[in-house]
C-alpha cells in the first residue's frame, strides 16, 4: 500500500451510558466528525468524502449525512464495518475519488432500540433466531466462550486476565466508562449473565461517536496507513466460531505492511468479549498461546504490544456502529502522542482488527490494518 495516504486526524465523543432525549444519532455522528476536523486541522469545505457506520441512522444514510454537514461530495459511502470503510477511502484517495475523506460512526441505541436492532438485525436473525428465546448475543457468545474454554483447557480467570488488563488501561482513560478498580475476585463474584459469562464479560451499550480523517495531503502528525486487509464470511457461518477469520488474512497483511508482529508497540482489538480478544491476538500472530497471558498480564510494565490502551469497550462502552471504529481512533491518538496518562512511550507501530456483524451464528467479518506513526 502507498504511504501517501494517511489518517491526519482522529476524535471520539465519550460514549454515555444513559443519553437524555436530547441526544440523537446525528448530533453525535456531526460533533464527532467537527471534532476529527478540529485534530487534523482540516476545514470542514475541504472534506469531498464521507463514510459512515451507523445503525440508527436510518432511514437516512451517508448521502443524506453530507447534505446535513454541508459537504459537496465526491464520494460516499455506507458499512457497519469501520476497517473495511478505511480500506475503501485509502483506495478511494489513491484513485483520485477524493481527497480528504471522514469516517465517522455511532449511534445512540439504548434499552428498547438495542433490543429491536438485535432482533432486525437482519432476514436471518429475524426469522430463525429471534423467535428463540436465548436473550440475545450474551447467550451465543456463552456457547463460544464455553466451547473455546474446553477446545484449549482455560478457566474463567483466562478471559478474566483480558477484563482486569483492559480495566487498568481505562483506569487512564478519563473517557471510559467503567474506570474504578477491578479484582479477579470480583471478577469471578460477578452476577452471571449467560453461563459462564458474568457482567464484566459484556460490553456496555453506550451512546457515543468516533471518527477519523483520511486524507492525500501533508498534515501535522499523520499516521500513514501501511496495509488494510478484510475477508467476509470466511467459513459461511458453518464453523464453530473459535476462528474469526483473521488468520485467513494475517499473513498478506504483515507481508504487505512489510513489518512482522514483534514489531507491533499497540494493538487494538474488538472486545465486545473477552474470547474475541484472545481468538484475534492468537490468529495475528501477536501471542502463541491462544490464552495471552503472558502478554496481557504485563501490560503494565511495559510489555508490548500494548492491547486496548483506551479500557476497550468492555470498559469505554460500545456505541453501535462506532464500536468498528473505537480501536483505530485509539491506536491513531497512541501514535501522534495525544494519549495523555494511557500514553504508550515511543509508539510508532500499530495494529487494529474488527471480528464482528453476526449472519447467524457467528461474526461474518473480520478486518485489520496496520498504521505506522509518519
Amino acid at each position: 500500500m502507498r504511504r501517501d495516504v494517511v489518517i491526519a486526524g482522529a476524535a471520539a465523543v465519550p460514549g454515555v451510558r444513559r443519553p437524555g432525549p436530547a441526544v440523537s444519532t446525528q448530533a453525535l455522528l456531526a460533533r464527532a466528525f467537527e471534532l476529527a476536523l478540529e485534530s487534523a486541522r482540516i476545514a470542514p469545505g475541504d472534506v469531498d468524502g464521507l463514510g459512515v457506520s451507523s445503525f440508527s441512522l436510518r432511514p437516512d444514510r451517508a448521502v443524506d449525512l453530507a447534505w446535513q454537514l454541508g459537504i459537496r461530495a465526491r464520494w460516499v459511502m455506507d458499512d457497519v464495518v469501520g476497517l473495511s470503510l478505511l480500506a475503501h477511502a485509502v483506495r478511494a484517495v489513491q484513485a483520485g475519488d477524493a481527497t480528504t475523506i471522514v469516517l465517522v460512526g455511532g449511534d445512540r441505541l439504548v434499552g428498547a432500540e438495542f433490543a429491536d436492532l438485535a432482533t432486525n438485525l437482519n432476514r436471518t436473525a429475524r426469522d430463525y433466531l429471534s423467535p428463540l428465546p436465548t436473550g440475545g448475543p450474551n447467550a451465543l457468545f456463552a456457547l463460544v466462550t464455553r466451547a473455546h474454554m474446553r477446545v484449549h483447557g482455560l478457566s474463567r480467570e483466562a478471559y478474566g486476565r483480558v477484563v482486569l488488563a483492559q480495566r487498568a488501561w481505562a483506569a487512564r482513560n478519563p473517557a471510559a466508562v467503567y474506570r474504578d478498580t477491578l479484582t479477579m475476585d470480583e471478577y469471578l463474584a460477578a452476577p452471571a449473565v449467560a453461563d459462564p459469562l458474568g457482567r464484566y464479560d459484556c460490553v456496555p451499550l453506550v451512546a457515543g461517536a468516533e471518527a477519523v480523517v483520511v486524507a492525500a495531503r501533508a498534515v501535522d502528525a499523520p499516521v500513514a496507513v501501511r496495509a488494510v486487509e478484510t475477508i467476509f464470511n470466511h467459513d459461511h457461518q458453518e464453523g464453530d466460531g473459535l476462528e474469526t477469520g483473521l488468520g485467513a488474512v494475517a499473513p498478506r497483511l504483515w507481508e504487505r505492511a512489510g513489518i512482522a508482529p514483534a514489531d507491533v508497540d499497540v494493538a487494538a482489538v474488538y472486545d465486545d468479549y473477552p474470547v474475541t480478544v484472545l481468538a484475534q491476538l492468537h490468529e495475528l500472530g501477536l501471542t502463541r498461546e491462544p490464552h495471552a497471558a503472558a502478554l496481557l498480564d504485563g501490560q503494565q510494565d511495559g510489555a508490548r504490544p500494548a492491547v486496548n490502551t483506551s479500557g476497550g469497550m468492555l470498559n469505554a462502552g460500545q456505541a453501535g456502529g462506532a464500536g468498528t471504529l473505537h480501536g483505530l481512533v485509539e491506536c491513531v491518538r497512541q501514535l501522534r502522542g495525544e494519549r495523555g496518562e494511557g500514553q504508550v512511550p515511543g509508539a510508532r507501530t500499530a495494529v487494529v482488527s474488527t471480528a464482528t456483524l453476526a449472519i447467524y451464528r457467528y461474526g461474518a467479518c473480520a478486518a485489520a490494518a496496520v498504521l505506522e506513526r509518519a
